[in-house]
C-alpha cells in the first residue's frame, strides 16, 4: 500500500509539473545569432570550398545514376569522381531551395517551423546502447526503444520524435527501421525522422508516412532525413540513394559531413570549415538536381580529437567556433542549419557530461541552428543514450529555450504598479504581482536542488544524477497515450508484415 501510495504522489507531481508547464512546438528565437567570421572570412572558407570541389573533386561510390545526374549538370565526372565549377553548387543551390519550410506532425499542433529564427530540439540518435543507473550500460532492445519515444513525448523542452533514439539490437538488422518508425508513429505525435539507409528503407519509410498523413504529405513534408558524407570528400550509395528518394518525394534532407579534426578533416577549424562546405554544397547542389525546390539543410557535425589518444573530443572551443561559422556559412547560402547538442565523451551523467553538453548546446544555439540533433541523451561519443542524461540535459533545453526567447517588455513584466505599490524598505514575497506571476516568471529546473544542507540530506543526500533517475520514472508514469486510429494502426501493421515477408530476416548486427 505505501509504493502505491508513493507512486500515485509521484504520478501526481508530475502531472502538475507537465500541466504547468507551457509547450511551443519549436523554438522562436528572439536573440540573433553570434558571428565568429567577418564577410572577409566567410568570403574565403567559400573559395577554398570551391578550390577543393573544383582541384580534388568529390567521390560518389556505386551510385551510376548520381553520376550520371551531375554529368548532364555540366560537372566533370571521371569515374566516381565529380569535379565542379567555382560557384555551380552555390548558384545550383540558391536558385531552388527553400529557406525556410514547414514540417509536420501527426498531430497538427506539433508541427515544426526549419528556418528562419525557429530551432527545433531533438533527442539522441543512433546509439547501439543505453544506460541507466538501476541497470547499468546494456545494449539496447525495442522495450528501450518504446520507453524513449514515450519519455521524449513528455518532454516540453523538445519539439521532434527524433529517428534511431537507439539501436533495438534484439530485432533483426534488415528490418528493424520498420519497427522504430512503427514506434515513433504509435507512441508520439511529434514530427518524426525517416530511415536513412539505401534507397529501399527510405522508400518504406515514405510509404508508411503515406499511410499516417495521406494527401497532407504532398502539402508540405512529413519525413526528415540525414545524409552525412563519408569524410574526406566521399559519398556512398546507402547515404545518396536515401538523399535521392527523399528529395523526389519532396522531403527534407539535411546533407552533413560528419568529421573528426585530424582525422577526417584536417586539423585546423579553417581547414576543416572548408572541407565541411565543400562537401555540404555537393550535396545540397545535389538535392536540387534531383528535384528543384525540395527542402534541404546545411548539416555540420564536426567534432575535435585528442591528439594525444585520437579519441573523439566533445566541448571544445575549437568545435563551438566550427559550429557559430557553420551557421554564418548556412545563412550566407540561404539554406537552414542542421547540427548537433549535447554531445558527451562522459560515461556516465555527471560534470563531464553536463559540462561538454552545456558548452555543445549552447554553441548549437548561439550558430541559429534551425534543427539540433542530438539535444538529449548522448553518453560516451554516441555509443549510449542515458535515461538520466536525457533529464539533465531536458533541464538544459528549458533553460536555453528560456534565454532565448528574450526578455519580455509587456506591461506586466515591467512590473511599474508592484514596485509602487510595495514601496521603498518592503519585499516582494507576498504582493499582488509576485502571487500572479511566480509559476512562469522563473524557470524552474526539475533536477536541481535549491533546499537546504539539512533538507538535502534528510531527502536521501541524492545528486543530480540520483534525482533525474527519480525523474525519468515520474515523466514515464504520467505519460499519456496520443493514440492511433485503428484503421491506420492496422494498415501499418499490415503492411510492416508484408515487408518484413518480402526482406526476410538478416543478422541482428
Amino acid at each position: 500500500m505505501k509504493d502505491r501510495a508513493t507512486k500515485r504522489r509521484r504520478r501526481t507531481r508530475s502531472t502538475r509539473r507537465l500541466v504547468e508547464t507551457p509547450r511551443a512546438p519549436y523554438v522562436t528565437r528572439a536573440i540573433g545569432p553570434l558571428p565568429v567570421l567577418s564577410e572577409e572570412g566567410l568570403e574565403l572558407i567559400e573559395a577554398n570550398a570551391d578550390r577543393i570541389l573544383a582541384e580534388t573533386g568529390m567521390e560518389f561510390h556505386d551510385d551510376p545514376e548520381i553520376l550520371s545526374i551531375f554529368q548532364r549538370a555540366g560537372c566533370d565526372v571521371d569515374g566516381v569522381r565529380v569535379r565542379f565549377d567555382p560557384g555551380f553548387c552555390r548558384k545550383t543551390i540558391q536558385a531552388t531551395a527553400p529557406a525556410t519550410f514547414n514540417q509536420q506532425a501527426r498531430k497538427p499542433d506539433n508541427s515544426v517551423q526549419m528556418g528562419g529564427s525557429a530551432t527545433v530540439l531533438c533527442p539522441s540518435w543512433g546509439p547501439p546502447f543505453v544506460h541507466d543507473l538501476d541497470r547499468g550500460r546494456r545494449y539496447a532492445s525495442y522495450d528501450d526503444f518504446v520507453t524513449l519515444v514515450k519519455l521524449h513525448q513528455t518532454i516540453p523542452w523538445l519539439h521532434h520524435s527524433g529517428g534511431v533514439v537507439c539501436e533495438p539490437v534484439d530485432l533483426p538488422a534488415s528490418t528493424r527501421h520498420l519497427d522504430m518508425l512503427y514506434a515513433h508513429i504509435r507512441w508520439s505525435d511529434r514530427p518524426f525522422m525517416g530511415a536513412f539507409i539505401g534507397e529501399e528503407r527510405a522508400g518504406h519509410a515514405i510509404d508508411m508516412a503515406r499511410i499516417v498523413f495521406g494527401d497532407r504529405m504532398m502539402a508540405e513534408p512529413v519525413l526528415y532525413c540525414v545524409s552525412n558524407t563519408n569524410a574526406p570528400l566521399v559519398m556512398d550509395a546507402n547515404m545518396s540513394g536515401a538523399l535521392k528518394t527523399y528529395a523526389r518525394a519532396g522531403q527534407p534532407v539535411a546533407c552533413t559531413p560528419w568529421v573528426l579534426t585530424g582525422a577526417m578533416s584536417p586539423c585546423t577549424v579553417a581547414g576543416t570549415l572548408a572541407q565541411v562546405l565543400g562537401e555540404a554544397m555537393a550535396g545540397l547542389a545535389l538535392v536540387q538536381l534531383v528535384n528543384p525546390g525540395a527542402p534541404c539543410l546545411m548539416g555540420s557535425f564536426a567534432a575535435t580529437m585528442s591528439m594525444q589518444s585520437g579519441a573523439p573530443t566533445f566541448g571544445t572551443p575549437e568545435a563551438g567556433q566550427m559550429v557559430l561559422a557553420a551557421g554564418q556559412l548556412a545563412r550566407r547560402l540561404g539554406v537552414p542549419l542542421h547540427t548537433v547538442g549535447t554531445l558527451s565523451a562522459s560515461k556516465v551523467p555527471d560534470a563531464q557530461s553536463q559540462q561538454e553538453a552545456t558548452w555543445g548546446l549552447m554553441m548549437s544555439m548561439f550558430a541559429g541552428a534551425n534543427l539540433i540533433n542530438h539535444a538529449t541523451g548522448w553518453l560516451e561519443g554516441g555509443l549510449v543514450t542515458g535515461f538520466e542524461k536525457t533529464m539533465l540535459d531536458a533541464d538544459l533545453c528549458g533553460k536555453l529555450m528560456r534565454f532565448f526567447e528574450g526578455i519580455d517588455l509587456s506591461e506586466n513584466a515591467q512590473a511599474m504598479s508592484a514596485i509602487a505599490a510595495t514601496g521603498p524598505g518592503q519585499h516582494f514575497l507576498g504582493s499582488e504581482h509576485t502571487q500572479a506571476n511566480f509559476l512562469t516568471a522563473l524557470f524552474r529546473p526539475a533536477t536541481a536542488d535549491n533546499t537546504s544542507f539539512e533538507q538535502w540530506q534528510t531527502a536521501g543526500a541524492q545528486d543530480a544524477g540520483q534525482r533525474a533517475n527519480a525523474l525519468w520514472k515520474e515523466h514515464l508514469a504520467a505519460y499519456e497515450d496520443p493514440g492511433l486510429d485503428p484503421v491506420i494502426d492496422e494498415e501499418l501493421q499490415a503492411y510492416m508484415a508484408k515487408t518484413k515477408e518480402q526482406i526476410g530476416e538478416a543478422a541482428y548486427f
